[in-house]
């Protein structure tokens, strides 16, 4: 399902047109990419938990060259599922 199929179910389901949908879904995704860049945690009962986690540096080897490299430590979002999400 891409983000057009998600707005389209969420306007037929909440009996509201594409665009008032597509606003209210655009609104959400902010609001949690704002609160993780805050380093916050998102919880949705009934759905999962989104939070940050840190990666720390490590070293890696080129698959090209077998060299060794230098992956630096980076931040990434994690997604924790809701017990019984997908059932």
């Amino acid at each position: 399902m891409n983000k057009t199929d998600l707005v389209n179910e969420i306007a037929a389901k909440a009996n509201i047109n594409k665009v008032e949908a597509k606003a209210a879904l655009d609104a959400m995704l902010e609001s949690i990419e704002q609160a993780l860049a805050n380093d916050d945690k998102v919880q949705l009962l009934g759905f999962g938990t989104f939070s940050m986690q840190e990666k720390p540096e490590r070293t890696g080897i080129n698959p090209r060259t077998k060299e060794k490299i230098t992956i630096a430590a980076r931040k990434v979002v994690k997604f924790k599922p809701a017990d019984g999400l997908g059932k």
